[in-house]
């Protein structure tokens, strides 16, 4: 925490720059030029909540209230999976329409979908995290069973005072303390991978890094993990919402640079989430900062999958507007072009290699070459069944390079990884160390 504050008070342009050379340099230690691509998945916008912030308050009539069915929600997961997503994060408000039978339910829909891809291979959504509300101990203990990835849940704000003020009394959402132990929660209830956040722009973002940073010690010192990752969302206007318009606590983007690298130092071992909140242009930039997960082709519209919104409708169902709003084909291109392997593997949940383990291996750099082998593999697979003709090229030259590196600097892997990349050349699929 000490360390933390000294950097945040180092605030000159050449300590900035070398601090950022350093994030990116400890990002290449831990994960090498991986970015995991993952995909928001809204399952309802009823919310019994007031945050002030939020278009999905219950106090909004302006937005159009939606829960999805199942049928519903297995449409949506049919267009994800046959445009080549494999990760996907479930999320929903706090309602008793969508309580955790609801999450359960939609969950197993979303994992029974199957789609056909042109090379004869199945696609499917192999891991699928929640972004939830605070559950108790035996709902916790129910959703472990529902083989999820993570268990997401951001406190929003660190600061007692701003939170008290955003989030109305009468409102299960006020009670600060039983949000803020979700994770202990979780990590007691059998759960192994938690996500921790802030809403950067509710308060002071160097209140909130030391927050995040004091949360993640804690877990670290209560259950010997941490974060499995750490979402770094800024405040984006809503619909209805004049508050998100008006924070005088608004992230600058270099501020938002800022928060990153001191994070990604922090807590070198937990992924860094960026999302499509941000322009193209500033994740681009994130990427030499330390970011390791970004969602691509994204709507945080309900149902908006399967039934795009026509132009002016989308924000009668979303929680906010999105600035980036390239497809999962532009995506991989653009990561491509920055020297970075688009990575769509979920190995480490299904091999068990999270919690405790996960958090051991990645502070030693022991996960990494594993998951290097694994972004090739699911690259692959990707590129077979879904890139456009364009990206052919470009992709088989980075799996090339790729390739090539593992044979000169993990020689004692190549021989086997060679023997299963040949199998996914002749048609298999869902291949994994």
């Amino acid at each position: 925490m000490d360390e933390l504050a000294l950097l945040i008070r180092a605030d000159t342009p050449d300590l900035n720059a070398r601090m950022a050379e350093t994030a990116d340099r400890v990002k290449s230690r831990v994960y090498g030029n991986r970015v995991v691509v993952f995909a928001p998945l809204y399952l309802a916008n009823q919310c019994v909540n007031a945050c002030v912030y939020c278009g999905f308050r219950n106090t909004n009539q302006a937005i159009e209230r939606v829960v999805l069915n199942q049928e519903e929600i297995r449409r949506e997961g049919e267009v994800l999976a046959g445009t080549g997503h494999r990760r996907v994060t479930a999320v929903l408000g706090e309602h008793p329409d969508t309580d955790v039978d609801y999450l359960i339910q939609s969950l197993q829909t979303l994992y029974g979908v199957k789609i056909r891809t042109k090379t004869g291979r199945t696609a499917n959504i192999r891991r699928i995290s929640v972004t939830a509300p605070p559950f108790n101990m035996e709902e916790l203990a129910r959703l472990r069973n529902a083989e999820i990835g993570a268990y997401q849940i951001f406190q929003e704000t660190y600061h007692r005072p701003t939170y008290d003020r955003l989030h109305p009394r009468s409102t299960p959402k006020h009670d600060y303390r039983w949000r803020l132990y979700a994770h202990h929660r979780a990590l007691a209830s059998g759960l192994q991978d938690v996500g921790l956040g802030a809403l950067f722009g509710l308060y002071d973002w160097r209140f909130e890094a030391m927050g995040l940073l004091a949360h993640v010690r804690e877990l670290e010192r209560r259950f010997k993990t941490g974060p499995h990752n750490i979402s770094v969302p800024r405040l984006e206007p809503a619909l209805n919402t004049p508050f998100a318009d008006h924070s005088r606590y608004k992230l600058s983007d270099a501020a938002f640079k800022r928060v990153l690298t001191l994070l990604r130092l922090a807590v070198p071992y937990s992924g860094l989430i960026v999302t499509a909140r941000e322009s193209a242009a500033l994740r681009n930039e994130a990427l030499e900062l330390g970011a390791t997960q970004m969602d691509a082709s994204s709507r945080c519209g309900v149902g908006a999958y399967a039934n795009p919104p026509q132009p002016g409708e989308g924000e009668r169902r979303q929680q906010f507007r999105l600035a980036d709003d390239r497809s999962l084909p532009q995506f991989v291109a653009a990561l491509l072009e920055k020297g970075r392997l688009p990575s769509f593997c979920t190995a480490g949940f299904r091999c068990g290699r999270t919690g405790q383990c996960f958090t051991e291996r990645r502070q030693y750099g022991l996960e990494g070459p594993f998951c290097g082998l694994n972004a090739v593999l699911t690259f692959r697979e990707w590129v077979d069944d879904f890139a456009p003709a364009e990206l052919r090229a470009p992709a088989a030259g980075a799996i090339g390079q790729e390739i090539q590196r593992i044979q000169d600097h993990m020689p004692q892997f190549y021989p086997v990884f060679k023997s299963v990349y040949d199998r996914l050349q002749n048609g298999e699929g869902d291949l994994y160390f």
